[in-house]
């Protein structure tokens, strides 16, 4: 899709309110887009709105929890009351589990299971179909995760449900090619964004004290934002990329899972063999 200018295009975007959410709605506006977003952060998504409508786009915005079947369909019923279809789509929304197995419950499972990937599966269950009966084509961008291709026991919950996204997004691509419509899952990496101060922190590690400060100032001191993601996710849907890793480290881990994953497992051992010892401490 050529995205030089997405004048008299529709981008829907899930999980707009902050972060990666809020800053690929406004690149897409000011490439001359109009807006769809959703969230169930009300006051975050009206700043997104206002910042939006300062670029002159038009935007309709409406709080919804992507994990809620009902919630989701409604607001399809109500985009597709103003336009047939949306051009592009980003199912972005999503949370944060840092911790072990062991330690996780089945509430836990159930809140990052229905946001992180049942809410990916709503997006495109509501909104694909009418891209495709349109028959104009278009772009899904699916948000996963480095999580989503190495995982690790310090995020057991959180990779299960990025591979889920990553799965997902392969298959869809094939499914959706005849039709014109472009699927990239997106793998940021470290990124500074909000999740760090929401992700649900269990076991004693991500317990200790002062464990939520190191680790949102290790991802401030990264400095690496969500404007940069959203640079990428453009570039992504301009070269149709089946998987768009976004940073350095991103990038290192895509390949190295490929050429030798048993490097990998060796270096997820060694990190969980140092947050034993810290335990202990």
């Amino acid at each position: 899709m050529d995205v030089t200018t997405l004048a008299g295009k529709t981008a829907l975007v899930t999980g707009a309110a902050s972060g990666i959410g809020r800053e690929t709605a406004l690149a897409f506006a000011r490439r001359g887009a109009d807006l769809c977003l959703c969230d169930v952060d009300e006051t975050g998504l009206a700043e997104t709105e206002r910042r939006a409508l300062e670029l002159g786009r038009q935007v309709f915005c409406r709080r919804v929890d992507v994990a809620s079947r009902e919630e989701m369909g409604a607001f399809a019923e109500a985009v597709h009351e103003r336009v047939p279809a949306v051009d592009i789509l980003v199912n972005n929304a999503g949370v944060g589990i840092a911790g072990g197995f062991l330690h996780t419950s089945l509430d836990d499972w159930e809140w990052i299971l229905g946001i992180n990937l049942t809410g990916v599966v709503h997006g495109c269950h509501f909104f694909a179909p009418a891209m495709v009966e349109r028959g104009r084509g278009g772009h899904i961008v699916n948000v996963s995760s480095l999580a989503g291709y190495v995982a690790s026991e310090a995020l057991a919950v959180y990779a299960t449900t990025k591979f889920g996204v990553f799965g997902l997004s392969e298959a869809l691509r094939e499914e959706l090619a005849p039709h014109g419509i472009g699927v990239t899952v997106v793998c940021p990496g470290i990124i500074d964004t909000p999740i760090t101060g929401s992700a649900r922190l269990r076991g004693p590690v991500m317990n200790r004290p002062g464990a939520r400060a190191r680790m949102a100032e290790m991802y401030r001191r990264r400095g690496y934002g969500p404007d940069r993601v959203a640079a990428n996710i453009l570039k992504a849907i301009a070269r149709n990329r089946a998987v768009a890793p976004i940073s350095p480290e991103a990038w290192v881990a895509y390949y190295l899972k490929r050429l030798s994953p048993g490097l990998v497992r060796w270096i997820n051992a060694k990190l969980g063999e140092r947050n034993r010892k810290r335990i202990a401490e």
